[in-house]
């Protein structure tokens, strides 16, 4: 199932999210759960080294960190695991790398009392600095669901950017993004109607669409991820708080 066909959905019906379908893998392995952790894992990459970069590990230790962390995950290791009761991917997967970083850990310091090679370091090193340092005085799984917030409006406003350009209309996108948040910079919306060839009621109709159509796209993004409709308003929610954070 593609995200076009999601979207086509009635409104107000809650269809099968990708997560929803990795929970549904957990019966018996199917290629659209396994293809649904994928596409979801691939969107938490960085939020995840976001996290692993505030516990300290090197940029070069948190990379490898993810990347075995998804490794396994593609592999089967989440699937067979995913619990239902647990409504929210993003919670759910910081929770596994944790496991996984601790099982890492624990490996590596067996081989190192063995005698054998350790394994690739990841304790915290110099480069990544103490949890304590963090800029804002943030935990590192604040810094992870700020990292979440950013990559949601990031990929919500790439999507923005297509149907706003669309239709031979290239470039309008950047001339209306200042009045997006509310923050109009330097740019008069009477200038902003001009560069766009538009009356200024047309120009004020079209940032308010605009405004509503980020609102849906951001909460698309965030259905994905989420086991129940209730819980699209609550991960809203967390996301605005993650961004104040």
């Amino acid at each position: 199932m593609t995200s076009a066909s999601i979207e086509d959905k009635p409104a107000g019906q809650f269809q099968a999210t990708r997560w929803s379908m990795v929970l549904a893998a957990r019966e018996r392995r199917t290629p659209e759960g396994e293809a649904a952790l994928g596409w979801l894992c691939e969107r938490y990459w960085q939020p995840l080294r976001t996290w692993a970069r505030a516990r300290g590990l090197t940029p070069e230790d948190a990379e490898d960190l993810v990347q075995s962390f998804f490794e396994q995950a593609v592999a089967g290791g989440l699937v067979g695991s995913a619990d239902a009761s647990r409504g929210r991917f993003r919670s759910y997967l910081l929770g596994c790398l944790e496991h996984h970083w601790t099982d890492l850990r624990r490996r590596s310091s067996a081989q190192k009392r063995g005698g054998g090679a350790a394994m690739v370091s990841l304790e915290t090193g110099a480069e990544g600095g103490p949890v304590s340092h963090i800029a804002g005085g943030r935990t590192p799984e604040q810094e992870y669901d700020r990292a979440w917030a950013c990559a949601v409006l990031e990929r919500a406003s790439m999507r923005l950017v297509g149907e706003c350009d669309a239709d031979g209309h290239g470039g309008r996108y950047a001339v209306l993004r200042v009045f997006l948040d509310g923050d109009r910079g330097e740019l008069p919306l009477a200038d902003a109607a001009a560069q766009l060839g538009l009356s200024l009621p047309a120009l004020k109709s079209t940032v308010h669409r605009l405004r509503q159509r980020m609102g849906e796209m951001v909460r698309e993004e965030i259905r994905e991820t989420v086991q129940a409709s209730a819980d699209v308003e609550v991960e809203l929610q967390e996301l605005f708080r993650a961004l104040r954070s």
